[in-house]
């Protein structure tokens, strides 16, 4: 089969309409989350940003009631940071990734010097299992049998050993509470899945993600030795070269957009999925704006005209009692000028997500600056 060539701008297009980004979709909830393989969930709201961004008609209470239903649920997973997923994603996807748990572990070996991490996950599943812990308590169980450990290191071996849910209230909408963990099996009442090959995840990668390449699917996974599972599922793809001649895979049948379809402005959250998942992101992040929405450890949210980044938002709810009647502000900071009628689009996406997130009212939206 002929390998095509494909632009950079024709990339973008075809991963916007396949991360619901062109038009919004009118999936329920845990289908966008299935779909999308997942949302990064480091911190409680961008879930909810990412899913306000692609979904019409999307309500925070729609995600919010789908997890303290335990249809979805927060898990580390791919690059190992933590994820919104499906139930049954927790149990799969968590399995395929275990490798890359356990490279995790080698920046730790010398706080784990002497621990049997075999007795930790034995130790660990029971106690976390009777009732939800916390990080601390889970900590102070494992620094009992070993005190000289170092009790971050610790922390991790237990959930890199194990797949630990972050349950609610934590992730719950304008409730959210602190951090409690317990099994995805005891949590979802189901058994462990076996360690499934990468093939199907590829698959539904290339649905959300592609066309991409081997390297791409990497670093969204955060798994390496994957070209030989690229290679069996040669037959039944297509591929492409990108403008450095980089060879992409695809399925058949999927969207690829002529690269001139309008792509509408859009608010996205600080660690959106479109912006982490490939290895090459010029097809959303031009050259010049690499890094930009990066401030040593701070992540901030960003924006797309069409179709690329394009800057950085903010919004900033009153606060106190003394906020009756006060509303809030959302910030746009563009990193280049724009025309009227983009600032004009732009403008009434900021309106429609404040409302979507509940914002107290008024809401006024300005230009001005994001980074301190």
């Amino acid at each position: 089969m002929t390998t095509k060539p494909i632009t950079a701008r024709a990339l973008g297009r075809a991963t916007l309409e396949r991360q619901l980004l062109l038009r919004r979709s009118p999936m329920k909830t845990e289908e966008a989350v299935a779909h999308l393989v997942g949302l990064q969930a480091q911190e409680v709201r961008p879930p909810y940003l990412a899913l306000a961004a692609r979904l019409d008609g999307f309500t925070p209470a729609d995600l919010s009631d789908a997890l303290a239903a335990r249809r979805v649920a927060r898990i580390v997973t791919m690059r190992s940071t933590i994820h919104l997923h499906t139930a049954e994603d927790c149990m799969t996807l968590r399995p395929l990734v275990q490798p890359a748990r356990e490279r995790e572990l080698r920046l730790f070996r010398k706080g784990l010097d002497g621990v049997d991490l075999d007795r930790l996950t034995a130790l660990t599943r029971p106690y976390v299992e009777q009732e939800p812990r916390t990080p601390k308590e889970i900590r102070e169980l494992l620094l009992a049998e070993w005190p000289d450990a170092d009790p971050q290191a610790l922390m991790i071996a237990a959930r890199a050993g194990l797949p630990l849910v972050q349950v609610t209230p934590r992730g719950l909408w304008r409730r959210s509470g602190g951090v409690r963990l317990t099994t995805a099996e005891h949590w979802f009442d189901v058994p462990t899945a076996p360690t499934p090959a990468p093939d199907a995840t590829i698959l539904r990668y290339l649905g959300a993600f592609g066309p991409a390449s081997v390297k791409d699917f990497q670093q969204w996974a955060g798994l390496t030795r994957t070209k030989d599972a690229f290679e069996r599922l040669r037959p039944e793809l297509v591929t492409f070269r990108d403008e450095h001649g980089v060879e992409l895979f695809d399925l058949p049948d999927a969207p690829r957009p002529d690269e001139d379809t309008p792509a509408p402005s859009r608010l996205l959250a600080e660690f959106d999925n479109l912006l982490l998942s490939h290895a090459d992101r010029t097809r959303v992040i031009d050259e010049a704006d690499r890094g930009r929405n990066w401030q040593v450890n701070t992540a901030y949210l960003t924006f797309l005209v069409d179709g690329m980044l394009a800057g950085l938002w903010t919004l900033k709810e009153p606060k106190g009692a003394k906020s009756d009647g006060a509303g809030s502000v959302l910030t746009l900071e563009p990193f280049r000028p724009l025309t009227r009628a983009r600032r004009e689009e732009l403008v009434a996406e900021a309106e429609r997500t404040a409302a979507v997130l509940e914002a107290p009212g008024p809401v006024t939206v300005d230009f001005g600056t994001v980074r301190t």
